[in-house]
């Protein structure tokens, strides 16, 4: 585990935390074993994470961090918008040090609240990082990416040959291995995730993200002028989504399937197919999963090559709060402990083995990735991924996603939810860029 690591991190970190002029940073101490004792007044910083599926490792981080450093590391989570629970936090005067939020919300929140970060070191290993003002002010946390994820141990025990998902890239040819499934005895090849987020955020964004132009089509929603019960796109990706449907083992109650049921049978190799990304795997791996997973594009009849592509890119990013309520040395702290993940070989391991992200830097090893995130990377690797739209409104994930539950469950048809979204747009506005 990180412990062992962290009982030989690199003494370039330990310099430059040692380095800082904390008050009462004399009374840390590290021995060659690396203890530090962890009641160091070495300082502290506080850290919100929005990603719950690395909560546990984080908080074992910071523990851990805390006793090799002297910095006092305290780690807290919200299922709440976090755009609302920051606000909340701003209002009582009592931001966090660092902030881990969706990259809509550093457009938002930038120019108020975070500092200049142009001269980390870290920026010169990364094409993600976020600019605003010609300030770069957004520090990746990983590279992320959806499509569906595949069980090809589950797909070659019946069909008799290597699954190759570059076979299956059209509609077509993704219906009839669903079919040659079927006949070969499982029952329902495929599941569909039925929460907000992953319809809504995810499945949906798809259909903006795929446009040939993303932003003059968002534009067109906003004036109310977009067709996109007639859109070749939506229409393109609703197609794939009905196969999913037809094929989906919890057809009957399609809005009540549990994620990490519909995960256990896509580990197990009771279903084939789910429609995800690789953050998926923090779910997948708690079950006895079979060897060989992975990612593919959505399939789609289509000849634009987006069915070659996965979608994703810079997800999460970090900020450094800016306000009075943080201090210098607090805001010291923090960038040091971004260098840490990016040029510590112990923060590299702590994102890449604890946590199963795909590292956004170019000088992070991923061999040790999971296999849905080894996908992401050869996606990444190859220059095959289709850019995130980042400026959604906070609120379209949860009301259009509530709407395609509606579809999902058989309660709207094509039409109407294709309505439903055009009626959001009305009064919708995209995060300023």
């Amino acid at each position: 585990m990180m412990m062992k690591r962290m009982k030989k991190a690199a003494a370039v970190t330990l310099a430059a935390v040692m380095a800082l002029s904390m008050a009462g940073c004399g009374s840390s101490s590290s021995s060659s074993e690396g203890s530090t004792n962890a009641e160091s007044t070495g300082g502290s910083i506080t850290i919100f994470n929005s990603k719950s599926e690395i909560q546990d490792q984080m908080e074992e981080m910071a523990e851990e961090y805390s006793a090799a450093t002297g910095v006092d590391v305290e780690v807290y989570y919200s299922s709440d918008t976090v755009a609302a629970h920051l606000a909340t936090k701003y209002s009582a005067n009592d931001p966090y040090t660092i902030s881990m939020v969706d990259a809509k919300d550093v457009y938002s929140l930038a120019e108020d609240y975070a500092i200049d970060l142009s001269d980390e070191e870290w920026v010169d290993y990364t094409d993600y990082a976020i600019t605003v003002n010609d300030q770069v002010v957004g520090f990746p946390v990983c590279i992320e990416a959806r499509g569906i994820i595949y069980n090809a141990d589950a797909i070659e025990a019946i069909t008799g040959e290597t699954f190759d998902p570059a076979d299956y890239s059209t509609l077509d040819a993704f219906q009839a291995l669903c079919e040659q499934l079927v006949a070969g005895g499982m029952e329902s090849p495929t599941g569909i995730l039925k929460e907000d987020w992953s319809l809504g955020a995810h499945f949906l964004a798809e259909v903006y993200e795929q446009q040939d132009d993303v932003e003059a089509f968002v534009t067109s929603l906003t004036e109310g002028t977009a067709d996109l019960a007639n859109n070749e796109k939506f229409n393109s990706l609703m197609d794939t989504f009905d196969t999913l449907m037809t094929y989906n083992y919890a057809a009957s109650s399609a809005i009540a399937a549990e994620r990490e049921v519909t995960s256990q049978k896509l580990a197990e190799g009771e279903i084939a197919f789910m429609f995800g990304g690789n953050w998926d795997w923090s779910v997948i791996n708690a079950y006895d999963y079979t060897e060989n997973l992975g990612m593919m594009p959505v399939p789609q009849n289509t000849d634009d090559g987006t069915n070659e592509m996965l979608v994703g890119g810079g997800s999460k990013y970090f900020f450094i709060d800016s306000s009075d309520n943080t201090s210098d040395e607090q805001r010291q702290a923090a960038k040091d402990f971004l260098n840490w993940l990016v040029l510590d070989e112990d923060g590299n391991a702590f994102l890449t083995e604890d946590c199963n992200l795909v590292p956004a830097y170019s000088n992070i090893d991923a061999s040790a990735l999971d296999p849905l995130s080894q996908s992401v990377k050869s996606y990444a690797d190859a220059g095959s991924l289709i850019d995130n739209y980042n400026y959604l409104p906070d609120d379209h994930y949860s009301l259009n996603g509530a709407t395609m539950q509606e579809y999902l469950a058989g309660q709207i048809d094509r039409a109407t939810l294709a309505a439903d979204i055009e009626e959001y747009w009305t009064t919708a506005e995209v995060i300023e860029h």
